[in-house]
């Protein structure tokens, strides 16, 4: 026979309406009492009944991820599991789950979010691209569903945001480059229409800028997503031209404290709507590997 919620509470000597008001994490019950209740739920294996939950909550502590990659390119792209994995773990310690969704254009990508609100099976969404006139983002500005995303947006007014600090970044690896000796450094971005794309593009230019090197056009590519054919091909075109002594490109982020920021941003909103810290700028470093010669 399945334990119910009286049987917790009458092992934990409560009333079953403190054993709900602790799976809710209610700040009016105290700790010594969460103590003794979680004891009697762990003692008789008892999982709470999430949809009834979410019912009684109108909540049902389910974030959504919209992913924009279709799933056989996801598991070769650092910066998607690296920002997967920030996400679920922040998630997780607060007591959410994550739902996922793969679109492969920015108009599915819309579709995924519009389900996602007329079901209601989501507290909030997390999105991780940045674009020009992002046709997502002012979808959502129209509603009151929440959400966070991860990338500078055009129009911060509002927005839950968190990002690297591309510029920075890509500048900071230039510049070592440039001081390690090369002069032929090549740039192979993403989407030109990606706000990641075009602050690392900047650092780029900049770093070269500030050494007095000159910018050759065509060791510059633009891709039309994050995948490893679309690098390959980009690197093809180059290599047709010239051969740089370094190559840099703008996919390998450091997404994992990104992730979790975003979950924090999100969940932070969800539990208390009045925020001090609307986003965050994730500092960068430079780390030394194989592939920095």
């Amino acid at each position: 026979m399945a334990v119910t919620i009286k049987d917790v509470a009458r092992a934990a000597n409560v009333s079953p309406s403190t054993v709900s008001r602790v799976i809710s994490d209610s700040p009016q019950i105290s700790e010594e009492t969460k103590k003794r209740v979680y004891k009697a739920m762990r003692d008789l294996n008892y999982e709470p009944n999430m949809i009834a939950r979410s019912l009684a909550s109108n909540s049902t502590k389910i974030l959504g991820l919209i992913l924009p990659n279709a799933e056989d390119d996801l598991f070769e792209n650092p910066f998607f599991m690296q920002a997967m994995r920030g996400i679920s773990v922040h998630a997780q310690n607060r007591g959410y789950y994550i739902m996922y969704a793969f679109s492969k254009s920015e108009d599915e990508e819309l579709e995924f979010i519009k389900h996602y609100i007329r079901s209601k099976m989501v507290d909030g969404t997390i999105l991780l691209t940045s674009r020009q006139n992002d046709k997502c983002i002012s979808y959502l500005k129209t509603t009151n569903h929440p959400f966070v995303l991860i990338g500078r947006p055009e129009d911060p007014e509002g927005t839950l945001w968190v990002d690297n600090d591309n510029f920075q970044a890509m500048y900071n690896v230039v510049d070592y480059l440039i001081r390690k000796g090369h002069k032929d450094i090549a740039f192979i971005g993403g989407p030109a229409n990606l706000y990641v794309t075009q602050d690392r593009f900047d650092g780029y230019k900049k770093a070269l800028n500030t050494h007095a090197v000159s910018r050759d056009d065509k060791m510059i590519k633009f891709t039309e997503e994050f995948s490893r054919e679309c690098g390959y091909e980009a690197m093809i075109d180059i290599l047709s031209y010239s051969t740089p002594s370094a190559v840099v490109t703008t996919d390998d982020l450091l997404a994992f404290g990104a992730g979790q920021y975003a979950a924090k941003l999100l969940i932070d909103k969800l539990e208390d709507g009045d925020m001090s810290t609307i986003h965050y700028v994730v500092d960068t470093r430079l780390v030394e590997r194989d592939s920095t010669m």
